[in-house]
């Protein structure tokens, strides 16, 4: 039994701010180490309870944080940039399972490093009419493959709003949220021995089942009129409001590669402190 691990960093052990997640900083070094700490017990929890292989994908930001000399070596890394399907790369490889290791809340919502995709651009993602984050963008990719959300693990926010698009998953918060850039903090120790402990259990929910295949819906607003302007020169965007961009695709695959080009698009369309 195979299980993919899409493993996000906001959400991790003691992470509450810009410097524990940016690459290149002194705290981002400190921070890659929990990171890895974090995935590793993920791992020991279902390897004890029976899988057989784990992959992991790098699902933050530059996707090259992960200590690879420090994996637990029952897994395999999948790091780096461009991947197709990005979080979920890996998800259509004949996986049992996915857990959203370090995932957080959505854009425009109270949560520790709260956001979608963009960091501050994006401030809501509706995916066939209902708010979705990132969590909820990823688990309706999983549904296509028949792929099952076993855990996911962030702060208390993160946690809650899995309940919305993974209602059967466990879950594990590592850190309450106070605001953007503060949370109450569970040690290493005491977050490992949780999310270990999930994790075994959560290998119960494990199995593929029929994919869920069929058309979607996403639009994406953002904090500026002229990022919505950009990203409509994609053929098959609309601009549907100031600030707000729609489209639509046959499934779920394509919508999240549709997805990846908008924010893309509209990332780089930002101009320094103006946005």
């Amino acid at each position: 039994m195979r299980i993919l691990i899409s493993a996000d960093m906001e959400g991790v052990t003691g992470v509450t701010w810009t410097d524990d997640v940016v690459p290149g900083t002194e705290q981002w070094q400190r921070f890659r180490r929990l990171f890895t700490g974090d995935v590793n017990a993920c791992v020991e929890g279902l390897c004890a309870a029976g899988a057989t292989g784990v992959l992991v994908n790098e699902a933050h930001s530059s996707q090259r944080n992960l200590l690879l000399e420090d994996l637990d070596e029952r897994a395999v890394l999948l790091t780096g940039r461009h991947k197709p399907l990005s979080m979920m790369q890996g998800i259509e490889s004949d996986v049992d399972g996915v857990v959203f290791l370090g995932y957080h809340a959505r854009a425009g919502e109270e949560g520790v490093l709260s956001h979608t995709y963009l960091e501050n651009s994006v401030t809501g993602v509706w995916l066939d009419g209902r708010p979705a984050g990132e969590g909820g963008l990823n688990a309706a990719l999983a549904a296509e493959h028949g792929v099952p959300v076993l855990l996911v693990t962030g702060d208390d926010r993160a946690c809650a709003e899995a309940a919305e698009y993974a209602p059967s998953a466990r879950t594990v918060v590592v850190k309450e949220c106070v605001s953007r850039y503060a949370a109450v903090c569970r040690p290493p120790a005491r977050t490992a021995a949780d999310i270990r402990t999930s994790a075994a259990e959560s290998l119960r929910l494990a199995g593929r089942t029929t994919g869920d295949v069929r058309p979607h819906r996403i639009e994406v607003e953002f904090d500026a009129a002229h990022l919505a302007a950009a990203a409509a020169v994609v053929p098959t965007v609309e601009q549907v409001d100031v600030r707000r961009v729609g489209f639509d695709a046959p499934n779920m695959t394509e919508a999240m590669k549709a997805f990846k080009v908008v924010t893309t698009i509209a990332g780089r369309a930002v101009q320094g402190i103006y946005g």
